[in-house]
C-alpha cells in the first residue's frame, strides 16, 4: 500500500478520538478503514500496493460483497505495522481495477465516491480498524459563480497540459462549481492537510473559496 508519497500531516485536532460527532437521526453505517498517508478526493482515482493480511482480507470482503472501503489520511503512525490515527474525515473508495505488480504484490485502482465522518472505530484481532460513520451530504448541482469563474479557466487549462481522463469530460462539467472544486484540489500541487481541508469543507462554493486563497 505504499505511493512513495511524502507529506505533511493534518493538525491532530482532526483526529478521530477529537473529532466532534454530528447528531443524525438515522443510525451509523459501518466501514472498514484503509488509512495512508494521502487523501482519496471524491472523483479521483487512486493506485495501491497491498501485502498485508489484514488488508487482503479487506479487498476480498469488498470483491464478494461489492461494497468499498475507507480511505482516511494518517496522522500519527504509518500505513504498515500497528494501527494509525487517522483524520475523521474520508472518502469511500470503490475498486475499479486489480492486477500485481513485477513482486507478485496485489495492485489496485480505486475511485473516490462518497464523503464520511467517523464517529467512532474498533480494532479487530487483525489490526484491521472499522469505523462507525456517518456520510455527508451528496454535493449539490450548483452553477459556477461568477467569482470563481477563474478557477474553470485554470482547471481547463490544466488539462490541457497534463491530459488524463479528466480532460475528456465534458463542456458541462466546466459549469459544476463541485467538480471543478474537487478536480482542482487533486491536480493543484497542495500539501496533504489543504487538500484534507478541502475534504471537510460541505459548501462547494466555500471549497472554491478556499482554492482562491489558495492560489492567491
Amino acid at each position: 500500500m505504499h505511493r512513495g508519497v511524502s507529506t505533511p500531516f493534518c493538525s491532530k485536532a482532526d483526529a478521530l478520538t477529537l473529532a466532534p460527532m454530528p447528531v443524525e437521526s438515522q443510525p451509523p453505517a459501518s466501514i472498514s478503514l484503509f488509512p495512508l498517508q494521502t487523501v482519496l478526493l471524491p472523483g479521483a482515482a487512486l493506485g495501491l500496493r497491498v501485502f498485508e493480511r489484514r488488508y487482503l482480507d479487506l479487498v476480498r470482503d469488498c470483491s464478494r460483497d461489492g461494497s468499498g472501503f475507507g480511505v482516511c489520511l494518517i496522522l500519527e503512525g504509518s500505513e504498515a505495522g500497528p494501527p494509525a490515527t487517522s483524520a475523521a474525515y474520508g472518502t469511500e473508495a470503490r475498486i475499479e481495477d486489480f492486477g500485481a505488480d513485477d513482486d507478485g504484490l496485489l495492485t489496485l485502482r480505486v475511485r473516490g465516491t462518497r464523503r464520511f465522518h467517523v464517529r467512532r472505530t474498533r480494532v479487530r484481532d487483525s489490526g484491521l480498524v472499522v469505523a462507525e460513520i456517518d456520510w455527508c451530504a451528496p454535493d449539490p448541482d450548483d452553477e459556477l459563480r461568477p467569482e470563481h469563474a477563474l478557477l474553470g479557466v485554470l482547471l481547463q487549462r490544466i488539462l490541457e497540459q497534463v491530459g488524463g481522463e479528466h480532460a475528456k469530460a465534458p463542456p458541462a462539467r466546466f459549469d459544476d462549481a463541485a467538480w471543478i472544486g474537487w478536480r482542482l484540489a487533486e491536480l493543484l500541487p497542495l500539501h496533504a492537510s489543504q487538500r484534507q481541508a478541502l475534504l471537510q469543507e460541505d459548501d462547494p462554493h466555500q471549497r472554491l473559496d478556499r482554492l482562491l486563497e489558495l492560489i492567491a
